[in-house]
């Protein structure tokens, strides 16, 4: 193609979103002959997208460059306030705070600036926020605002909302802020926003609805990015994001095998370049290696989760209780909690409740509790509700009000039942199991045991079969894994290893390997005590 016909292309590519071709073809050309100010722009956003972000930065400052020789003093300070923003993206607050100064100088220097001054002072705005002065970056949003308001500019309003949304949940002002999400998102469903601009607002509003346990919004949100990103095959930035975010709901959910899916996703999405998931995507799979006991991988997770400057908890604090340390438990979730924004706090508070019950500091736990029920008036949803309730629940039963723990966790387990949460609802019915038995009403502890131990089974939960099967009195339930359980299931029908192999698509060998195993943790050595322990066990 000749280089006007491979402009055009790149040009075509771009507004189709192809960026892959966007790239090549902009790039071909810019390698040849160079590109002009603006085709420079289109480069710059398109190698973003695919995650190159070297290439990003540099195209983007020759656009600024050739704007200003061109003397184009308004579209250089509009790309130097993009690349300020870009800059925060990447983790580069220095460069912003110089891109910044450049796009406010130019805004400065314009008679009549428009919608400029705004973009100009977004930038400015974020770091306000990231240094702490959430009601300083609060002003600065609104005043954003209300210049987008005043010239029109969708995108600039998008951004001023999203600024605003995260100032006001830092305040404490739950409600407003998501109103000012609400408002954001709304434009992204109106196609009034660019790429980058849909992406972060998106990813950023699920993390922040799934903090302030807004399933519905998470949900709806998460739906809504994983649709934009079928659209854009070669997308790189936010693509595994996406998947870590869905991996979230998915855990929340017990969908933990299509959970794994979903990291193993954004991992993929993270090698690939996307930047946004250095957190997201190691932290959600040491979740699942957490929750599954899998406690070095997760430590390896979470370090590498750390690595993005990001602390990852409650999470590991919640391995160091699960590994039995749990003074460097206490020590990481108080510290955590003490330096965290107020809206962030409140996320951490459960795990608080949970860790200082576990060290024999309940006085520590009840103040967690209470702040966590005093938070409830700004963050009325029905996880949060859920997670009130349960929280309430580990405290009263730590204080041997038996009675009221039985009431609260039933509460909780029939919220969590309700927003579908099997695996926490099971937690509450552990609860409510330990606090029957404070009652006397074995009966009806086991009861709630064998229905907690049924989900803990079928999601591998196997920290939490383990503390189950103390408490059941046998130290053998709740140590085998899904597969296992399914081997052991078959093996009491009196089926053959060649059998069971066929009925579950494994090799022989695998069934053997599977029934080792199972005869060392249950100390059995016959497949009749096998199938005694299944029906002794409710596996069948």
């Amino acid at each position: 193609m000749s280089p006007s016909v491979t402009l055009e292309a790149g040009r075509v590519a771009v507004a189709e979103r192809r960026w892959s071709d966007a790239v090549e073809y902009l790039g071909r050309v810019d390698a040849a002959d160079g590109l002009a100010a603006r085709d420079l722009e289109l480069l710059s956003t398109a190698a973003l997208l695919r995650g190159l972000a070297d290439l990003a930065e540099d195209a983007g400052a020759r656009a600024y460059a050739a704007h200003v020789a061109a003397s184009d003093v308004a579209a250089a300070a509009r790309v130097a306030g993009w690349l300020a923003l870009e800059m925060v993206e990447l983790g580069d607050f220095s460069g912003s705070v110089t891109w910044s100064a450049r796009a406010m100088r130019l805004a400065a220097s314009v008679e009549e600036p428009g919608p400029i001054v705004g973009f100009a002072r977004l930038g400015p705005g974020v770091a306000q926020l990231g240094s702490g002065d959430a009601a300083e970056s609060r002003r600065t949003f609104e005043e954003v605002r209300a210049v987008a308001e005043r010239y029109g500019d969708d995108e600039l309003d998008a951004n001023a909302s999203l600024g605003l949304a995260k100032s006001l949940l830092e305040l404490g002002d739950v409600a407003a802020g998501f109103e000012a999400y609400d408002r954001a998102i709304g434009a992204v469903i109106a196609g009034r926003t660019g790429p980058v601009t849909t992406g972060v607002i998106c990813c950023v509003g699920i993390s922040d609805a799934l903090t302030a346990f807004d399933l519905g919004r998470a949900e709806a949100w998460t739906d809504l990015l994983d649709a934009w990103c079928r659209t854009q095959p070669s997308l790189v930035t936010f693509s595994g994001q996406r998947h870590a975010l869905r991996a979230a709901l998915q855990l929340v959910h017990g969908s933990w095998d299509r959970a794994a899916e979903s990291i193993e996703s954004a991992l993929s999405g993270l090698r690939a370049g996307d930047f946004r998931a250095t957190y997201g995507a190691p932290y959600q799979a040491a979740e699942l290696q957490r929750l599954r006991g899998a406690v070095h991988s997760a430590e390896a997770s979470y370090r590498r989760a750390a690595d993005s400057g990001w602390e990852p908890q409650p999470g590991l604090a919640l391995l160091h209780l699960v590994a039995g340390r749990i003074q460097r438990a206490q020590a990481e979730v108080r510290r955590n909690a003490a330096g965290d924004d107020r809206f962030t706090r409140v996320s951490v508070l459960p795990a608080v409740v949970e860790v200082e019950i576990a060290a024999g500091d309940l006085s520590a736990a009840r103040r967690a509790a209470d702040e966590l029920h005093r938070a409830g008036t700004a963050r009325s949803t029905p996880m949060f509700e859920a997670v009130v309730a349960a929280s309430e629940a580990r405290v009263r039963l730590a204080f041997g009000d038996v009675a009221g723990a039985r009431q609260a966790a039933a509460d909780a387990a029939s919220r969590f039942d309700a927003i579908g949460a099997p695996y926490d609802a099971a937690r509450c019915r552990v609860i409510a199991g330990r606090a029957l038995l404070g009652l006397g009403d074995r009966g009806s502890a086991d009861a709630e045991f064998r229905a907690a131990r049924e989900v803990f089974q079928r999601l591998s939960a196997e920290p939490a079969l383990a503390d189950l099967a103390e408490l059941m009195g046998s130290r053998r339930t709740g140590t085998l894994t899904a597969r296992e359980v399914e081997v052991l299931r078959l093996v009491s029908t009196g089926l053959t290893n060649r059998s069971i192999a066929a009925r579950l698509t494994l090799s022989e060998r695998t069934v053997e390997r599977h029934l080792s195993n199972i005869f060392g943790k249950l100390g059995i050595s016959s497949r009749a005590a096998a199938t005694a322990y299944a029906y002794e066990n409710g596996l069948v």
